[in-house]
């Protein structure tokens, strides 16, 4: 998904400041989700949330005000967990952050297997 830094992202350094980059990553996973027919909504409604359970990030270089950039995942899944892995390059291919995002899937409030969520991500999940 290919984003723009604005400039109110902008910390005193004139980078882009930390928690930013979790904001384009959620983004783009709730993008994506939106994409192929999953609304957080809908599935609210339905009793399904779908929740982070672990972030673990690395930040390699800064982006700076006016910088365009990509922010890609994959997915996969083990047991009761969904993982994304993403990563927000600059558009000449320099990595900015990469990241490890579990999620799991909460059934009427209680840990699920989040089998139906596969129905729908079964392709993308490698």
């Amino acid at each position: 998904m290919d984003m723009e830094v604005r400039d109110y992202e902008l910390d005193c350094e004139q980078i882009v400041n930390n928690a930013n980059y979790l904001h384009y990553m959620e983004h783009t996973r709730h993008k994506f989700c939106s994409d192929v027919g999953l609304s957080f909504i809908d599935m609210h409604n339905a009793g399904m949330d779908v929740v982070v359970r672990k972030i673990e990030i690395e930040y390699m270089t800064s982006l700076k005000g006016g910088d365009t950039f990509m922010s890609c995942l994959r997915l996969e899944r083990k047991g009761a967990r969904f993982i994304f892995h993403q990563d927000i390059l600059k558009h000449n291919g320099e990595m900015c952050a990469t990241a490890v995002v579990t999620v799991v899937v909460l059934k009427d409030g209680k840990l699920s297997r989040g089998d139906e969520l596969v129905a729908v991500f079964g392709k993308y999940i490698r």
